[in-house]
Formats: structure tokens, C-alpha cells, sequence
């Protein structure tokens, strides 16, 4: 397996911020912001109170049954809380479920490009991934094109709406034919909706299990509290799906992790049972950095904007125009090798594109403050002036 390219990036320019070198780090796949107070307190409180022994290995049940409301009021889903499991961080939930129901020589279909770690744990489960292109279709996933990657090994489709690394938004009509697709075809659907509060202008967020019965017997809901609570640290994620799906990745999750952290968990459920108004308040000031950077970059000779971002916290503008005029010296080629040249001449860090599938485009994270964004805009702006 390969390391993850967005921690390595990001552990790069943070060792060298630790070394003294002034480095605009516009990798972090996390919210700069402070935990919200609630799941502060909340945590806390955990500890005060002696809560901090081993869990139910799906999670404790007030958090399972807060989930379960959550997942009815936000989103439209009706699940029990026996259909939950809290998992350590989206990203496990995703493995579980993924592990639980790819066989061998099995086949998942997912958008390209796309966030670094789809394609490695299905690799790891033993299935194969199969990248389905959305350039031409604006770095949207039509069920028209994975109709016609649809084999008769295919088990999964990824969904992420938002997404990463590109911003996009999955429009009710694209959910809408997907979910027939997936039905017809009988194909699993893991939806990754890590990002779902953090929608922008007039996108709205829909999760595919919301669109009828059939569907959400066939989806497994992946969501947690990294994103919107800003909880990268605490680990806290959880999938909803079938009784005997829940079933299965909590078998599996009792054989490699157990039970979350219970003092998270704790955390978590009083963000769910907290004060929501922080949460606006965050994706607010995203939208306003979001504008910041797309204005500057637009402006830039050579950087093109593809796809507006219509919800997480990047953009993935496509610089391959550039390549070409890079000095070649030892320097790699392509995105590793513009991405490179940031780092080195600018003190600028991104995330090169050809781990998310695309060599054309880099990953810039807009989640620093509008003051370091406008720094790292500038420092960008000089480089590719230059070249």
C-alpha cells in the first residue's frame, strides 16, 4: 500500500513550519477552527465523571439513538439506533464497510479523481478499483457513466458529496438516476457525506438514502464529526446501513479497534445535543475564504478553475498549463513537480493532484485563516508570474 499523500504532504510542511521555515500550509484536510464548546465541555465532563472505560463496540447507546435523530431530522433518513456503528473517524467506518462487503476480484466503482484513500482500501480488501473519469462531465459522477463501468463483478459505487478534492455537489436529479441505477443493478452504494455541512451558495446537500426505501437498503451512510464539530483529533465517525450490514462491520470493527473512545463519544453526543449556531458560523467564514481564493487563483496566468467548488474546503484548479516552463533540474514533472517548486520557492505547501487521480490539477485547502490564504494567494501569484 502506498501512504496516504495528503498526511505525507501535510507532515512535510509542518516539519519544516517546526524547523523555523515560514511555510503557508494549504494541505490540512481539517477545519483551523477550535472544537466546538459543547463537544469540549462534553468531553470533559466524560472525564470528570469517570467515563472512560471500554464501550459497546457499536458505540454507546445515547450516541447511537442521537445519531439515529440526527440522521432523521438533517437528512431525511429513518434508521434505528441499531442500524448505527461508531467507528473511529469516518475513514474506519468507510474500511468497515468496504471490508465487510468486497469479495475477492470484486469490483467498486468511484469517481476520479478522487480522495487518496478509496482506491487503497479497496486494494487492501481485496477488491478492485475501478476509476470512472468526470472531467467532461464537470468532475460530476453521472449514472450514465458508471452504467457503462458496470460489470458483472461490480459490488460497490463511492459516492462523496461533497466531495474531495474537487467541491462538488451531487444535484437531487444525480442522486435521483444514480439511486435507480443502483437498484436496478442491485449495487451497494457506500456514500461518504463527511463534508455535508459545509455547502455553499446554492447547492444544497441530499443523501441518496433519503430517496426512497429501496436505496437506503442498499446504501451505507458514512458521516462523522471531524468536519462539522471541527473533531479531526477526537476520531469519531459512524455508517448507518441494514441490520445485518451494522451487524457485520461491527464483528469486524470488535476484532481490530473495539469500541471508539468513549470519552469522544461523550463529546460527540453533546455536539449533536449542543448549540448548532457555531457550525454556520464556520461555514460562513469557509464560504468568504472560499471566494478569496477562487478570485485569486482565477486571476492567475495559467491556473484554470474547472469546477467552482460548491462545498468542503478545496479547490482543484488544474495547472498543467505551467508544466512545461517548470526548470526541469531534479525536480519531478508534473503536479509532484509544481507542487515541489511552491514548497521550495514559495514556502507554499499543496497537495500534488496525481494522487487524487488527476496529474493536471493540485489540492488547495482553504481551511487557514483569510490572512495566511491571502499570504499563500500571494506567494503562488509570484511563482507562477515568474514562470
Amino acid at each position: 500500500m502506498r501512504p496516504s499523500a495528503t498526511i505525507a504532504t501535510d507532515a512535510r510542511a509542518k516539519a519544516l513550519a517546526a524547523s523555523g521555515v515560514d511555510v503557508v500550509n494549504l494541505t490540512a484536510g481539517e477545519p483551523d477552527f477550535d472544537t466546538m464548546p459543547a463537544a469540549r465541555s462534553g468531553g470533559l465532563e466524560a472525564i470528570e465523571a469517570g467515563f472512560t472505560r471500554y464501550t459497546p463496540v457499536a458505540g454507546i447507546p445515547e450516541l447511537r439513538t442521537a445519531i439515529a435523530e440526527k440522521l432523521l431530522r438533517d437528512n431525511g433518513i429513518s434508521c434505528q439506533p441499531e442500524q448505527i456503528v461508531v467507528s473511529n473517524g469516518a475513514k474506519q467506518s468507510i474500511y468497515n464497510a468496504l471490508m465487510v462487503l468486497v469479495d475477492p476480484g470484486d469490483e467498486v466503482i468511484m469517481p476520479s479523481p478522487c480522495w487518496v484513500s478509496y482506491p487503497e482500501i479497496v486494494s487492501l480488501a481485496g477488491g478492485v478499483p475501478v476509476l470512472v473519469d468526470t472531467s467532461s462531465n464537470g468532475y460530476r459522477l453521472s449514472a450514465e457513466a458508471v452504467a457503462a463501468a458496470v460489470t458483472s463483478r461490480t459490488k460497490v459505487v463511492m459516492l462523496n458529496s461533497p466531495s474531495n478534492p474537487v467541491g462538488t455537489v451531487a444535484t437531487d436529479a444525480e442522486l435521483r438516476e444514480l439511486a435507480a441505477l443502483c437498484v436496478a443493478r442491485d449495487l451497494y452504494v457506500i456514500s461518504d457525506e463527511i463534508y455535508e455541512k459545509l455547502v455553499y451558495g446554492s447547492a444544497e446537500f441530499v443523501s441518496i438514502a433519503s430517496l426512497g426505501e429501496e436505496i437506503q437498503r442498499l446504501t451505507i451512510t458514512v458521516n462523522g464529526f471531524s468536519k462539522a464539530y471541527a473533531m479531526t483529533g477526537w476520531r469519531m465517525g459512524y455508517a448507518a446501513a441494514e441490520p445485518q450490514i451494522v451487524a457485520a462491520m461491527t464483528n469486524l470493527q470488535s476484532q481490530c479497534t473495539s469500541g471508539a473512545s468513549s470519552i469522544s463519544q461523550r463529546a460527540a453526543l453533546a455536539a449533536l445535543n449542543g448549540d448548532q449556531a457555531p457550525l454556520e458560523s464556520m461555514r460562513q467564514q469557509f464560504d468568504r475564504r472560499r471566494q478569496l481564493v477562487l478570485q485569486r487563483l482565477s486571476a492567475m496566468p495559467g491556473v484554470v478553475i474547472e469546477a467552482v467548488p460548491e462545498g468542503a474546503f478545496y479547490i482543484f484548479p488544474r495547472v498543467s498549463d505551467l508544466y512545461e516552463r517548470m526548470a526541469s533540474g531534479n525536480r519531478s514533472s508534473g503536479s509532484v513537480g509544481f507542487a515541489d517548486l511552491l514548497l521550495e520557492a514559495a514556502r507554499v505547501a499543496v497537495v500534488p493532484g496525481l494522487p487524487f487521480g488527476s496529474d493536471d490539477h493540485v489540492r488547495v485547502s482553504y481551511a487557514s485563516s483569510l490572512e495566511r490564504l491571502a499570504e499563500g494567494m500571494n506567494r503562488i501569484e509570484s511563482v507562477v508570474r515568474s514562470l
